[in-house]
């Protein structure tokens, strides 16, 4: 077994649901010790796009809102998707200043993962967005939002205590704590 082989044999797929967002595609395969089954794969058709504004305070801003598939309130950093064909910053940006109506001067990738990677490709991009000057947010018409502007600080405490469950959000405000802690980013 080496990084680059793929063990698994695809003898067969049918497309079982797709719509402008999302398809779903069932895979007859050969596992990687020969035996047969299936293989289901979510394919999202925009990026996960997520921002982490931070001002010289040291504030952030966090999202929330009912997510329906939990059937849960959530409390998120500003996050969305984004359109493959464009720039993963510049959805970002839109991001920002639909969800907060916040822009920012500066922008800095901080992480790029694979969302829940056993069952979907979706591929997410997390900002850090600095230099910030507020104006009018412009959420999309199928959002309910409430913004809050929080200490970084507590932000990260919220994920310490479970309140802040959304994967993007728990990854970037723990890298973004990472990097206060090494030195690599400073508040002011």
């Amino acid at each position: 077994m080496n990084e680059s082989n793929n063990p698994w044999t695809i003898l067969g797929e049918k497309v079982i649901y797709d719509n402008p967002w999302i398809g779903l595609t069932e895979y007859d395969v050969l596992n990687p010790s020969g035996g047969k089954g299936i293989y289901g794969k979510v394919r999202f058709k925009n990026l996960a796009i997520g921002v982490i504004p931070l001002d010289e305070q040291g504030y952030t801003w966090l999202v929330g809102q009912y997510r329906f598939p939990l059937n849960a309130y959530s409390w998120e950093i500003p996050e969305g998707g984004g359109d493959p064909a464009v720039a993963p910053v510049a959805s970002a940006q839109r991001e920002l200043i639909e969800e907060t109506g916040l822009v920012a001067k500066d922008w800095t990738m901080i992480l790029e993962m694979h969302l829940s990677n056993s069952v979907t490709d979706e591929q997410a991009f997390i900002f850090l967005a600095r230099g910030l000057e507020q104006r009018e947010a412009q959420p999309e018409e199928t959002e309910q939002l409430v913004v809050r502007r929080v200490l970084f600080e507590e932000a990260w405490q919220m994920v310490e205590r479970g309140e802040i469950t959304d994967s993007m959000s728990v990854a970037g405000i723990q890298k973004v704590k990472l990097m206060l802690l090494q030195g690599q980013l400073t508040i002011s």
